[in-house]
């Protein structure tokens, strides 16, 4: 319970799984940061899709991170952007009244008016040239997509790359990101974002609601299926030879894919929990994008905003499957 002497705020509080409904805008504690910690005036939150289904509880092997019966952290969202309110002691990098934007991963904690971030965690000075709003999306789709293309798949210069899912927060960084890799980019989406995609470099589109793309006669070095809507099983037949097969969704028959491919030493399936990635590999991929931000060769797209206390109705848009971009949480 809050007394008058405790210092509050509002926040979503979620402690079951299951629909949107469990999103409860309230009144809870405010933080307190401690001698190693940053306290952040949050003014934008994203909405992703990795949050609805976090939300859910599934896949259940989420739970072992998220709490198996109910979630460990009441207050969900993982990225922020906002001012620092206060600091710790032995906090030197970061001043009150500097504008941040930052992660917590799975601490969760972002839906809400303020926030703690460790001072060595995923926290880092907010490009002037970009908004609050854009600087929190940057922290799902951008440094999802970077590590699967960069590191994962290696982007050669005249390969041919389709992204599924070409519209959403992932797939408007990847289509940017593999383009400017070099690639020959394909882009798969709904017949209403065609020239959106196209407009981010998209060599070719295919509506999804027209053709489908894994009975194509055309051949792809990499297929990143940002949104698991497609299977390792159905792409293979679209494949080179040697094509991989990339998707941030882990299901049971992705985990088996991986496996037999990884014997077999041609065609293969991988995924990857981006968000498992050391804290330098996160700074050195968040520090890349904020310098194609800057050179103005990577847009980020936000869809829709919403206020704190509609977060509910921001993951019931999400759940349909249809985002241009970013959805993202704004406060006050």
């Amino acid at each position: 319970m809050i007394t008058k002497d405790t210092q509050s705020m509002k926040a979503i509080v979620s402690t079951k799984y299951g629909s949107p409904d469990v999103l409860k805008f309230q009144e809870v504690e405010k933080p307190t940061p401690g001698d190693d910690e940053v306290l952040v005036k949050i003014h934008a939150a994203s909405v992703t899709r990795a949050h609805c289904m976090m939300r859910t509880g599934f896949p259940l092997i989420g739970r072992l991170f998220l709490g198996l019966t109910k979630p460990k952290n009441t207050i969900s969202g993982t990225d922020l952007a906002g001012v620092v309110e206060a600091t710790g002691k032995n906090v030197s990098d970061f001043s009150v009244g500097e504008e941040v934007f930052g992660s917590t991963d799975i601490n969760m904690g972002c839906y809400a008016e303020y926030a703690v971030i460790k001072k060595d965690d995923i926290l880092i000075h907010k490009p002037k040239n970009i908004t609050f709003e854009e600087a929190t999306a940057i922290l799902d789709g951008s440094t999802t997509a970077l590590p699967f293309l960069q590191s994962i798949a290696k982007v050669q210069r005249g390969q041919k790359v389709l992204i599924n899912g070409a519209s959403g927060g992932i797939g408007t960084a990847a289509v940017q990101l593999a383009k400017f890799f070099g690639a020959h980019v394909t882009g798969v989406c709904g017949p209403t974002n065609q020239e959106m995609v196209k407009s981010l470099g998209a060599d070719e589109v295919i509506d999804y609601s027209q053709t489908d793309f894994t009975r194509s006669d055309t051949r792809y070095d990499i297929i990143f299926d940002t949104v698991g809507k497609q299977s390792f099983k159905k792409c293979k037949s679209v494949l080179m030879p040697f094509g991989i097969y990339l998707s941030p969704v882990l299901n049971f028959g992705l985990l088996m894919d991986m496996f037999v491919t990884s014997l077999s030493g041609k065609k293969r399936a991988i995924f990857a929990a981006t968000g498992m990635l050391k804290t330098e590999e996160k700074l050195e991929n968040i520090g890349f994008i904020s310098s194609l931000i800057n050179q103005e060769k990577l847009k980020v797209i936000i869809d829709r905003t919403f206020r704190l206390e509609e977060t509910a109705d921001a993951h019931r848009y999400v759940d349909q499957g249809h985002k241009r971009g970013n959805v993202v949480l704004v406060m006050g």
